[in-house]
């Protein structure tokens, strides 16, 4: 940052650069095209001085348009070729500096361009290679002389633009440099800005901050602009770190932070001053709030001094802002004074402070906020969602003062309510209990609970309204605001049943029975019965379920609309059938749900086709002979809600599909034994009607659009929505196939050919969106083998993917599976188990040999590709890609040995290696069913036969010999059956007690340290990558891998004949013990094992 350096055009920058940069705002499209080609062209030239030219252009004289589209050019540029000054340092050095300066002048629609780019300089010169060891001193000087703070010595720089600069200084250190180190100390560079910058800036902030609050000639932008920018200077400086002297400074800039916040006015804000004050006093609550988090430590020093609390509290108390009439800051700066108290209400001290408040706080700070009032009146005629959004606020979860921030003033004083009331209040001495002599627990006294002694007592202050009371009445809006309350009280309340149990009955179900009933009122207690389900008392849930369907089926007012009382019924019913409740009457549940789903209102509709999941999961037994029916009628609204052009499905579709997967693996899971054979004709009978219904609705779905649009096959492919759910229909259909002719009538080719195309264009990869995908893929092998008598997967088909490429439906499916290798460590595990089945199973005619063998090759790169991403370490995802690779070498050793070796010179032996390694004894998750066994050992068989007189032969040798005595273990525990495994069941259940046991006796949990928290977020970071691979379905991680003709093979005799064919074995040394155990578990070998012992 030459500070006395001047920015002029560089001789490169020439009457081309401009015209090409002005040509890029013209409104031609073919203009616009061609100067970025033009542009793009001069970028790969490699002119050193490009990036100068930019610049000077950005920063000249020129029209404001030519400018930004200079300066953006510039941002992109930087972001791609961020090592361009490696060739030429000099140059470099001089843009770093140009850019520097330039930021001090520019104005403000430049400065948000140019100083991403600045960001990227500071990102690599600055912080992670610490390059520029000028830079603090400089920018420490051009602060102190710019036109604000030193008025006269250089007017040029402005104030803004160099705090703007070192805002964007200190960003990256907002975040640990180095996370894996458990007590990272503060980063050399921090401590220098903190030393010569920050501190000198509280003495400037302190001085604008009077100026700002004792001014009475109206609103100084430039000064709120300063107090803004200052506050994110020391948030970034504190997020993480804290520099030894920003700690001397604390105490004096949280004094005017608080001054900031006690300037507020809620209820008059116009300007832009106004704007910029409220982002300010939000930017001080999230320091307080990281402050108590993150450095509790000091923020303890500092709050020892009660009246800063105190005044906080009282700020709190006395605001009473107008919450109908709130902006979305103002809302916000709420919530967060209300997550600062939660904060500190979790410290001893910050409790200490707080608590001689509670009454002020809950009466005239928390209450207002859950109070009914006009803004809420206005969402929910205006949009509902957004009303439950903020009011039926279902994401409580946990109520702590270590929750996330909430964002919305009235859920963070729920979560506050909930904090204050589970909190101790002073000893209550018991008049019955006398101390005796020698019994110190005697005369203490009972500590009883804040929402006992004050939050329960004052929500009883509030009545029931009468009936007929209206939205606008104070008894509605005051008891909305209990209601609210109660929804906050779900930790307390879970403690206190017999509380519990008369809140539900005395203050909960009597509204609904008024007549009229406020929809308000109801829709909020449907969501308190949804928050406290777990503690509903088992006597009431009858009424409490009839209460929920008379909401659920409460019509719409006659311009008011009830469809916030549905859905909050809707939710509760769910949460209460999901926690064991059983209606009464299946039947009639189904029948009013069914009933109120439609095409009219789409958004209620896809919350009940949610509630009929949930209710077809849960009473399977019940609902099963409904399922047919309810099928019928969810297409049938299905197919009326579907676009009739193929654009992303709306949610009240996917939502559908959903449901219709619930009952399709409700009835799969209820198929009678094969010996009842009335039961199983009917249950087949339902099987059929059910697959019928689904190839209609993926005909509507998949190949109507097309036919109505009237366009060509290869045009258009349906959306990529609802891939998952889709996926298991068609399975479903698939496995309901008995004949030619169903195949015929269901379209099931025409399906799967479609499906296929979906799949290979599949790119949103999602642990649970893809698992049906697989599972797919495995029965339309299975169908092939058993219909697929012409060959039409191997066909080559039109495609309707853009590219209107042609492929078989194989190579479609298989494009997936290899895509998939790479996705994620469960989709790696289903891939590869995939890639088995798809290789030894479908029938390849002598004429598609050549794609079976392009389909092995393309596995092996990927799996193999994969394996070197992951090799650094071994890990449980080894064990999926090497046996991937094996079942690939079978097929086509010298081909895939080629693969091998292109992909790395030495790639074979690394192969083979790793083979040993995962099928050795002490590799975890070691082979663990017969078939991954076997194909390990027939793979190691031809190893050694083919690597003579190597390391890989030993290792290979030495697991081939475990994997036998394995495999026999293996065999012999499935012929000893599941007799013990029950008694092992029973053992874990009483473990399991015992457990529960201990953890309700130990209720005083210690608090976790600072100290502890860093080790164990460091270990977190340092093992992230490990626990990144090895992570994946524990029930994929044993496979029944599909081998065709060689899960015939006899893996002990293949080692005997390898043994007598190569004699090399004999005099390979092995480890102690291991042909004693070989003896042991073959005796039938134990000649053979001699003569080697003598060798």
């Amino acid at each position: 940052m030459e500070v006395d350096a001047q920015t002029s055009v560089p001789a490169a920058a020439g009457d081309e650069l401009r015209s090409l940069l002005s040509a890029t705002l013209s409104p031609d499209k073919a203009a616009v095209d061609a100067a970025t080609e033009g542009l793009s062209m001069m970028a790969a030239a490699g002119d050193p001085r490009f990036p100068l030219s930019l610049l000077a252009i950005a920063a000249g004289d020129l029209d404001q348009g030519t400018k930004v589209a200079a300066a953006t050019y510039l941002k992109n540029y930087t972001r791609c070729n961020i090592d361009w000054g490696l060739s030429s340092p000099e140059l470099y050095k001089e843009f770093r500096d140009r850019l520097a300066q330039a930021l001090l002048q520019v104005e403000p629609f430049l400065l948000r361009v140019l100083i991403e780019v600045f960001r990227q300089v500071i990102e690599k010169d600055f912080v992670k290679e610490n390059l520029w060891p000028e830079l603090v001193p400089q920018l420490k000087q051009v602060i102190q002389s710019s036109n604000i703070i030193s008025p006269g010595q250089h007017p040029e720089w402005n104030t803004i633009n160099t705090l703007t600069a070192l805002q964007s200084v200190i960003r990256p250190f907002q975040y640990f440099l180095n996370p894996k180190v458990a007590k990272e100390p503060v980063p050399v560079q921090l401590e220098q800005i903190a030393s010569e910058i920050l501190v000198p800036l509280q003495v400037t902030f302190h001085h604008i901050t009077d100026k700002v609050l004792l001014s009475r000639d109206g609103i100084n932008l430039e000064y709120e602009q300063l107090l803004l920018i200052t506050c994110k200077c020391m948030y970034f400086t504190v997020r993480s770190y804290m520099p030894s002297r920003v700690k001397q400074i604390l105490p004096s800039f949280c004094k005017d932070m608080f001054r900031i916040l006690e300037s507020l006015d809620f209820n008059n804000q116009s300007e832009d001053g106004d704007t910029t004050r409220l982002k300010t006093a939000k930017r001080c609550l999230i320091i307080l709030c990281t402050l108590v988090t993150r450095h509790r430590k000091h923020a303890d020093e500092y709050n020892t001094d009660p009246p800063v609390f105190s005044d906080r509290c009282h700020i709190l108390s006395t605001a009473q802002p107008e919450y109908q009439k709130l902006n979305p800051i103002s809302d916000r700066i709420i919530s967060l004074s209300f997550d600062v108290i939660s904060r500190v209400l979790e410290t001893g001290p910050g409790w200490r402070l707080v608590s001689p408040h509670f009454s002020s706080l809950l009466d005239s700070a928390i209450f207002p906020a859950l109070q009914l009032n006009g803004k809420d009146i206005e969402e929910w005629e205006d949009d509902t969602d957004e009303y439950m959004r903020k009011n039926l606020p279902c994401e409580l979860d946990e109520i702590s003062g270590w929750a996330e921030d909430l964002f919305t003033s009235r859920k963070s004083a729920i979560n506050l309510l909930g904090v204050i009331a589970l909190s101790k209040g002073p000893p209550v001495a018991s008049a019955a209990s006398k101390r005796k002599k020698g019994d110190k627990s005697k005369g203490k006294g009972e500590r009883s609970s804040i929402g006992e002694l004050l939050v329960i007592p004052f929500l009883s202050k509030f009545p029931i309204p009468p009936q007929g009371e209206d939205a606008s009445s104070k008894a509605v809006q005051n008891y909305f605001g209990v209601l609210m309350a109660f929804g906050g009280l779900q930790d307390f309340l879970t403690e206190k049943k017999d509380l519990t149990n008369t809140i539900i009955r005395n203050r909960i179900l009597p509204l609904y029975s008024l007549d009229p009933c406020s929809p308000y009122l109801v829709s909020a207690a449907n969501w308190i019965i949804g928050q406290l389900v777990l503690c509903l008392p088992e006597a009431m849930s009858t009424n409490i379920y009839h209460s929920l369907m008379k909401a659920l089926t409460m019509e719409d007012f006659d311009e008011l609309t009830c469809y916030p009382v549905r859905a909050s019924a809707s939710g509760a019913i769910a949460e209460l059938i999901e926690n064991g409740y059983a209606p009464p009457d299946w039947l009639v549940l189904l029948q009013v749900v069914m009933k109120r789903i439609s095409i009219e209102d789409e958004n209620e509709s896809a919350l009940l086709f949610q509630l009929l999941g949930t209710i077809i999961e849960s009473g399977q037994e019940k609902a099963m002979p409904h399922i047919p029916e309810l099928v019928s009628n969810i297409a049938n609204t299905i197919m009326k809600l579907l676009p009739p052009v193929p654009d992303p499905w709306p949610q009240v579709v996917e939502r559908g599909f959903a449901s219709l997967v619930s009952m399709a693996q409700a009835w799969e899971s209820s198929a009678p034994d094969e010996n009842e054979e009335i039961e199983m004709r009917a249950w087949q009978s339902g099987q059929s009607a059910i697959g019928q219904t689904f190839s209609q609705v993926l005909q509507k779905a998949w190949l109507l659009p097309v036919e109505q649009m009237g366009l060509s096959v290869c045009s258009v492919l349906p959306p990529l929505s609802c891939v998952n759910d889709t996926s298991i229909l068609l399975e479903f259909i698939m496995r309901c196939i008995n004949s030619m002719e169903e195949t015929a009538s269901m379209k099931v080719f025409e399906l799967v050919a479609i499906w296929a195309d979906i799949i290979a264009c599949w790119e949103s990869w999602e642990e649970m969106e893809d698992q049906g995908v697989f599972n797919t893929i495995k029965e339309a092998v299975n169908f092939h083998q058993n219909f697929d008598s012409t060959g039409f997967f191997l066909k080559i088909l039109p495609s309707r993917s853009e590219n209107g490429s042609q492929s078989s439906i194989i190579s479609r499916v298989s494009s997936f599976i290899t895509r998939a290798i790479a996705a994620y460590p469960s989709a790696t595990w289903r891939a590869c188990s995939c890639i088995h089945t798809l290789l030894h199973t479908p029938n390849f005619s002598d004429g598609a040999e050549d794609t079976r063998r392009t389909l092995a090759v393309s596995f092996a790169q990927a799996a193999f590709s994969h394996f070197r991403s992951v090799s650094d370490s071994p890990s449980g995802i080894w064990k999926p890609l090497l046996l991937v690779i094996s079942s690939c070498y079978i097929c086509y050793p010298d081909a895939i040995e080629q693969v091998l070796c292109k992909e790395d010179g030495n790639g074979f032996a690394i192969w083979a290696s790793a083979l040993a390694q995962i099928s050795s004894s002490s590799f975890n998750p070691f082979l663990s069913s017969e078939s991954e066994i076997k194909l390990a050992a027939v793979i190691e068989r031809l190893l050694v036969l083919s690597m003579g007189g190597t390391k890989v032969l030993k290792d290979c040798c030495v697991s081939l010999m475990e994997s036998c005595i394995h495999l026999k273990e293996v065999q012999e525990d499935g012929d000893d059956g599941d007799g013990g495994e029950d008694e092992d069941d029973d053992e874990e259940e009483e473990d399991t007690d015992e457990d529960d046991e201990d953890s309700e006796d130990d209720d005083d949990v210690r608090e976790e340290t600072e100290e502890e928290f860093l080790e164990r977020y460091a270990a977190a970071a340092a093992g992230e990558s490990i626990e990144i691979v090895e992570e994946g379905d524990i029930d994929d991680e044993t496979q029944d891998i599909e081998l065709g003709t060689l899960d015939e093979m006899d893996i002990p005799q293949v080692v005997l004949s390898m043994m007598k064919i190569h004699p090399d074995l004999r005099a390979q040394t092995f480890p102690d013990g291991l042909m004693e155990r070989v003896v042991e578990t073959f005796p039938e070998y134990e000649q053979l094992f001699h003569v080697h012992r003598q060798a």
